[in-house]
């Protein structure tokens, strides 16, 4: 049996029918980011455990997808992701299984962050992003936009789902039926994803103009600079770009509060918020496709930070609602550009491990921005600070993006330069 698939099965149907199994293991796999929010009440009052405590469980399942996306990219890298994602299905259940039957908070705490963060969920996102950029080039943009659109899926269908289950037969009874769920309906999925990624080529623009003949070669030396230096600037972007962009989803429901306007108007703004970032990554996935990846991310990011300035002057309700809708239609499509921008700059052979390292780094941004952002609220008093402590991570993510930006122009200079006249 060959290793590898024809090039020609590159945006074939089969890679759109597997482009569509990935969003549905995607949405189920990421269920596991969203349910401690959910019975987080009920655990602290049946543990008898404090909101800090309580609230411990979520960051070490954040922890854990970070790490646990490299991990398991590297490991989609060697064999290939159908592998990887059985053991993310398998740890899922057990996670789910092993938390419902916990008797303490430390039980459910270390069942969240490495069965279903560090081994599970992990296993649904950076491996699955990654094997979809293998499947195309002229509208990878747009597949990666609809892949990543699971992690926002996942928590618009799963919250009220759960909430439902919890509220009728419990918490516990919910845990272990989503992990039989998840068994049950994910490993028949993976079936699919068994075949091997297609011969591989060098990273090429996504842009229509640059695809028609792919490098036969990849460059040393992406954009100028080594591997390992353009790989740590654009995860010193992914943190700075996430540090921002937490700001309103993690604070926008205390931040109505504090307004006087209640805890349900912030929760239909983050509704709100969420469903544009759907729109948001499908509509830059179209961009990114015709600009390529850099472009989108500086585009994405400065209208990030115009929004995010916007809160400032929003102080009514419909101006929230307006600048919480806005928010998510500029930030959604950020995150996907990195994938986008380690497919064509990086050996595609590496694509699982960088593109795990990169949105590790985002992660682990949207982490370090909510406590930051509390903890300035907690010195000041007000929210003021925090969103302008926002804004200047995002332009720190902007200049990033300007200097990678400027390292393309100069490479294309040269290679006019070189061409025989």
């Amino acid at each position: 049996m060959s290793t590898q698939t024809p090039p020609t099965q590159i945006e074939s149907p089969y890679a759109w029918t597997r482009l569509w199994v990935s969003l549905a293991l995607m949405t189920i796999g990421g269920s596991g980011m969203y349910t401690v929010s959910i019975v987080l009440p009920k655990i602290q009052m049946e543990f008898g455990a404090g909101r800090g405590e309580a609230s411990l469980p979520y960051t070490l399942v954040m922890i854990g997808f970070g790490l646990g996306g490299v991990l398991m990219g590297r490991l989609s890298d060697r064999v290939g992701v159908a592998l990887p994602a059985v053991i993310g299905t398998v740890f899922l259940c057990l996670g789910y299984i092993a938390a419902g039957l916990a008797t303490n908070m430390w039980q459910f705490s270390l069942a969240q962050g490495v069965l279903i963060g560090l081994l599970g969920t992990s296993a649904t996102f950076a491996p699955l992003i990654a094997d979809t950029s293998r499947w195309f080039t002229r509208r990878r943009g747009i597949a990666l936009a609809i892949c990543m659109s699971g992690n926002y899926l996942a928590g618009a269908v799963w919250s009220p789902v759960m909430q439902h289950y919890v509220a009728a037969y419990g918490w516990r009874q919910t845990y272990i039926g989503m992990g039989v769920f998840c068994l049950i309906v994910m490993l028949p999925l993976i079936t699919v994803l068994r075949r091997p990624a297609p011969i591989q080529f060098a990273a090429v623009p996504s842009a229509p103009s640059a695809v028609s003949a792919p490098a036969p070669s990849h460059p040393e030396r992406p954009l100028g600079m080594s591997p390992g230096a353009l790989q740590s600037l654009l995860g010193v972007a992914g943190v700075a770009c996430c540090v921002a962009m937490s700001m309103p989803q993690v604070h926008i429901i205390a931040y109505c509060g504090d307004l006087g306007y209640g805890a349900a108007r912030g929760a239909q703004m983050l509704s709100l918020m969420l469903a544009m970032g759907i729109a948001s990554r499908l509509i830059s996935g179209w961009i990114a496709d015709r600009i390529g990846g850099l472009k989108t991310l500086l585009l994405g990011s400065v209208l990030q930070g115009i929004a995010l300035l916007g809160f400032l002057f929003a102080d009514s309700l419909v101006s929230l609602y307006i600048i919480a809708g806005m928010f998510g239609l500029f930030q959604g499509g950020i995150v996907p550009a990195y994938a986008l921008i380690i497919r064509e700059h990086f050996d595609p052979k590496e694509a699982g491990a960088r593109v795990g390292t990169v949105l590790m780094c985002t992660l682990y941004g949207m982490a370090l921005g909510g406590w930051m952002s509390g903890a300035i609220f907690d010195l000041t008093g007000s929210y003021r600070a925090a969103f302008f402590n926002g804004t200047a991570w995002n332009l720190l993510n902007v200049v990033i993006v300007l200097f990678l930006l400027s390292r393309t122009r100069g490479r294309s200079r040269l290679v006019a330069a070189a061409a025989p006249t």
